[in-house]
C-alpha cells in the first residue's frame, strides 16, 4: 500500500476550515445534533483542535477541517486504510471526531470520544446502521492519553484498530463504489447525551491529532 494522503492541518490546499455540508446550510451551527458549535475559519497547523466559549453565549468557537471543497478535494475510497495518532481531550463536554461525509451521507466514524466515558471509543458505519462502543482501557484509552487508531474502510467490512488490536469489524462494509471526504473536528456537547461544560469551568477545550495519513 502507498500513502495517498498525509495531513497538514495548516494547509488551505488540503483543507477547508469552518464550512461543511454535514452541517445545515454549511454551518456554522448544528444544534439538531446536540452541539454547541459555532464554527470558525481557523486552521490547526500543529494538529491542535480547540473550542473556546464566548463571554456572553453558550456557543463555542470550534475548529472543523474538511477536504470537501478544498483545491485538492481528497476523498477516501473503498479499500483505503486511515491511520491517526490522537491525544484525547480531558475537558468535560469536549467531543472530538474523525469522520467522513459526502452527498448527505456516506458517513463512517473513525472515532468519537467523550471524556465523561473515559475509556470508551465510539465508532460507526452509518451506511449499514452499525455502531459500536468499545471500552479500551487495556489499549490506553483515557483522558489525556495518546492512542494510535486505524480504520480500514472495506467494500465488505469496516475494521477498526487501536494499536495492533482489532476491536470491531462490522462485516458489512461500504460497497465497492463508496467514496467520501474527510472531516476532523472538535464539537462541544450540549448536555443532551453527554454533559455540557460547566459555565464556571474552563473556557477552552482541546485535543490533538498528531498525525493522519491514508494508505491505498
Amino acid at each position: 500500500m502507498a500513502i495517498v494522503f498525509d495531513a497538514d492541518f495548516g494547509s488551505a490546499t488540503q483543507w477547508v476550515a469552518g464550512r461543511t455540508s454535514a452541517y445545515p446550510n454549511m454551518g456554522p451551527t448544528n444544534r439538531a445534533d446536540h452541539k454547541l458549535d459555532n464554527l470558525n475559519h481557523a486552521y490547526c497547523p500543529d494538529g491542535t483542535f480547540t473550542a473556546t466559549r464566548g463571554w456572553f453565549s453558550r456557543q463555542w468557537s470550534c475548529n472543523l477541517l474538511t477536504t470537501e471543497g478544498s483545491p485538492q478535494a481528497f476523498q477516501l475510497k473503498a479499500g483505503d486504510t486511515l491511520h491517526a495518532q490522537v491525544t484525547l481531550p480531558t475537558g468535560i463536554g469536549a467531543w472530538p471526531a474523525i469522520w467522513t461525509w459526502r452527498d448527505g451521507g456516506n458517513e463512517v466514524d473513525v472515532f468519537e470520544y467523550h471524556p465523561d466515558h473515559p475509556d470508551l471509543l465510539e465508532v460507526s458505519n452509518h451506511l449499514s446502521g452499525d455502531s459500536f462502543y468499545w471500552h479500551g482501557a487495556s489499549a490506553g484509552v483515557a483522558p489525556g492519553a495518546t492512542v494510535d487508531l486505524s480504520t480500514t474502510i472495506g467494500a465488505d467490512s469496516v475494521d477498526w484498530y487501536a494499536g495492533d488490536t482489532l476491536f470491531h469489524s462490522d462485516g458489512q462494509g461500504v460497497g465497492a463504489d463508496w467514496s467520501a471526504y474527510l472531516i476532523v473536528n472538535l464539537s462541544v456537547s450540549d448536555g443532551t447525551y453527554h454533559p455540557a461544560p460547566s459555565f464556571f469551568g474552563p473556557r477552552r477545550l482541546s485535543w490533538r491529532c498528531l498525525s493522519l495519513r491514508v494508505e491505498r
